[in-house]
């Protein structure tokens, strides 16, 4: 295994187990070493929450608080989307929260004290992406909302804008649809804002309303039980 994560190495497939579901795939992502950042990281943070969620949020990376600690979404990002998904009629205890990069990439300042948030390029967000597919495949949820520009471009392509395609269903690229949820389902993807972006926003009501405004999208969809409105 060491020998093709050398040949490759920006690939976390090798890491990936061959059979088993979350807690296996969890168990194996700890010792995944498909990209330098598991270097300078405390340690990987898998996705959390329900094993059969209708609705899978996905952010970028985890953050310091989250490396710290090892869950995602713990921060005040975190806490931000609480407030968000509680108002929007999501709730978090039935949803999986999980990242598209599952290390924390970060910068020094302050004497290497302070940790400051790096975004992840292509390659990272490339070489991790198995284990977003292998979430989704293994929670075979109905909708996904992707939290910011790596989130959509990790589940949409490299194309994708978040500012000209959040707030609406986009159907998931066939590529990474479950099999296992039989031939006919579709599920969809809702994009929006990160919630660090709101917390950075100049005008942040603004840009919390809009959040919001995308969630409820999100939630709508999974009330009516049929995304597409077919």
């Amino acid at each position: 295994m060491k020998a093709q994560a050398e040949a490759s190495p920006y690939d976390a497939t090798p890491y990936l187990p061959r059979r088993g579901g979350l807690t296996a795939h969890r168990r194996a992502a700890a010792e995944c070493r498909g990209c330098p950042l598991f270097e300078n990281a405390t340690q990987t943070v898998f996705g959390q929450g329900d094993s059969s969620a209708r609705i899978v949020l996905v952010g970028e990376q985890p953050g310091d608080q989250e490396d710290k600690r090892g869950e995602p979404f713990v921060g005040p990002a975190g806490r931000l989307l609480g407030k968000a998904l509680d108002e929007a009629g999501i709730d978090r205890d039935t949803a999986y929260v999980t990242n598209a990069v599952k290390h924390f990439k970060f910068t020094t300042a302050g004497g290497g004290k302070r940790r400051i948030h790096k975004a992840p390029d292509l390659r990272e967000m490339t070489a991790c992406r198995p284990w977003l597919l292998a979430e989704l495949r293994l929670v075979a949820p109905e909708v996904v909302v992707a939290l910011g520009a790596t989130a959509g471009k990790a589940l949409l392509g490299s194309s994708f804008r978040v500012t000209k395609e959040r707030g609406t269903l986009i159907p998931m690229p066939e590529e990474d649809e479950n099999p296992a949820s039989g031939e006919d389902a579709q599920r969809y993807v809702v994009a929006t804002l990160h919630p660090s972006a709101v917390l950075r926003a100049d005008d942040r009501e603004a840009a919390y309303a809009g959040l919001l405004s995308d969630l409820k999208v999100a939630a709508k969809a999974l009330s009516d039980g049929d995304p597409s409105g077919t």
